[in-house]
């Protein structure tokens, strides 16, 4: 028998990029009950886009400002919903810069970010770019694995998977 103390255990974490989207709702639902049924972690990214106005620097200032307290309050919004689903009081991240590249850095940066969990839209305009983007031409180069949560799901058939 060893005596030697054993280390730590590190906390797996769910990633899950967020926005006000109905899928969003369900891929957070599904990372979060997840995450609670294994012992691992949540991580929220939110990532504000660039303003597309560059020459009027004032208003694209204005803009990202509003964009940033916008972030901040969904941001809390979800970490409420999270811990009261779950007990887990998740890690809020928001970047600014393209989605996919701030993604990809994040994943970079955390060693604990062992899944990336995405909703995939239902609408017309398809699953959305970031899961086209990911699950399609990139998705051999992830260092981890990505779920995708179809949107059509219920919270009943969420709750049954998780």
């Amino acid at each position: 028998m060893s005596t030697a103390a054993a280390s730590p255990r590190r906390r797996s974490k769910f990633l899950v990029v967020v926005d006000d989207t109905p899928e969003c709702k369900l891929a957070l639902r599904f990372a979060t009950h997840r995450a609670r049924n294994v012992g691992g972690g949540v991580t929220l990214l939110h990532v504000i886009e660039p303003a597309a106005t560059q020459e009027w620097v004032a208003v694209a200032k204005m803009m990202q400002q509003e964009a940033r307290e916008e972030a901040e309050r969904l941001m809390q919004n979800l970490a409420t919903q999270v811990h009261e689903e779950s007990g887990i009081m998740p890690e809020l991240v928001i970047r600014e810069g393209r989605a996919r590249d701030e993604l990809l850095q994040l994943i970079g940066e955390d060693p604990l970010i062992r899944i990336l969990v995405l909703g995939a839209g239902t609408g017309s305009d398809g699953p959305g770019p970031l899961v086209t983007a990911l699950a399609g031409q990139m998705s051999g180069s992830l260092s981890i694995p990505i779920t995708l949560v179809p949107g059509g799901l219920t919270l009943e058939q969420i709750d049954a998977l998780t």
